[in-house]
């Protein structure tokens, strides 16, 4: 979700980002749904397609440092430039898209929630929100960004590197038995950013490897998630084997139109899906021809559908006003 340096751009994560954004979503209409569907893949593989958000986390890491790495610590970023651009590039869609949850289901306590949102600040906050309540992922992303600058100076070097992401796991086992700051909390989920810091490092390494030996890999650590209790370590090594297989010899299979399209609306796919979803909701179509399996794939496909068309046309205008203004 975040943009890569010019001088060298991995097009093999746009296959990521696009496979984890659709999984995400047919996850989301799922889990709000009552559809008499039985069967592994429907009760037990589809509930952890939540967990590609964590894989969102290790690339969008990988990605920043791509961009804004070597600025940040030759002292060359122009951080007023740098800030701006974060901003500019997620907050008028999302503003959009509170105002249009408020006005659907306005309250006291919404309207306080949906000033937080458009502050891109709730991140921070201790309290989880409802308004758009998807978009947390976007307040632990933006938090990340404010966090960015640190961060280069965290990775500033291999050693240091493995030293705070073994700290970061510290802390992530902290946040969950003492402090109950929960999954969506910053500091809870900061190993999987230094996940992405310590891959982009490594990076030269990577490219040479061959796709017969990180395929293997990858399909051994997701076995290993089914078959074990996935626990943070194994949720990063599957993420990581992802990015790694993306960026290294066998990316190229992630390489096409299709899903570079896709990856450069993913934001606002993800963004935008559930209100989408809501809207299905109030027209019954999602259970116009009944509650099976069926009308799950046709849900999932007017969904995945307009959400698509939605997307593309919200970012074409709002980049289109900005340009104006």
């Amino acid at each position: 979700m975040s943009e890569l340096s010019k001088s060298k751009r991995y097009d093999s994560l746009d296959g990521l980002r696009a496979i984890a954004c659709l999984c995400i979503i047919i996850m989301h209409i799922a889990a709000n749904s009552n559809y008499s569907v039985t069967g592994y893949i429907y009760t037990d593989i589809i509930p952890t397609l939540a967990d590609f958000v964590f894989l969102f986390m290790v690339i969008s890491a990988f990605s920043m440092c791509c961009g804004y790495y070597d600025k940040v610590l030759s002292g060359t970023l122009d951080i007023t430039e740098f800030y701006k651009k974060r901003y500019l590039k997620v907050l008028p869609f999302f503003t959009c898209l509170v105002i249009l949850d408020l006005i659907v289901a306005f309250s006291k306590a919404s309207l306080y929630e949906a000033i937080a949102d458009v502050s891109l600040t709730f991140g921070l906050f201790p309290n989880d929100i409802e308004v758009i309540g998807v978009g947390w992922f976007l307040g632990v992303i933006f938090a990340f960004y404010m966090l960015f600058p640190f961060y280069c100076v965290l990775i500033g070097t291999k050693v240091r590197a493995w030293i705070f992401f073994f700290i970061s796991l510290i802390m992530n086992y902290i946040c969950g038995v003492y402090f109950n700051t929960g999954g969506r909390n910053i500091v809870f989920l900061f190993c999987f950013f230094m996940a992405g810091g310590l891959i982009y490092l490594y990076r030269e390494q990577i490219e040479e490897i061959q796709w017969f030996i990180t395929l293997p890999i990858l399909i051994l650590s997701i076995l290993c998630y089914y078959i074990f209790e996935p626990g943070v370590i194994i949720r990063i090594i599957v993420a990581a084997l992802f990015v790694i297989f993306a960026i290294g010899n066998g990316g190229i299979v992630l390489i096409n139109k299709v899903f570079r399209f896709i990856s450069g609306i993913s934001l606002e796919m993800y963004l935008s899906h559930m209100v989408i979803f809501r809207m299905l909701e109030k027209t019954g179509l999602n259970i116009r021809f009944g509650n099976g399996l069926g009308q799950y794939i046709i849900t999932c496909v007017l969904v995945i559908s307009i959400d698509i068309a939605f997307a593309f046309i919200a970012q074409k205008v709002i980049n289109y006003c900005i340009k104006r203004i």
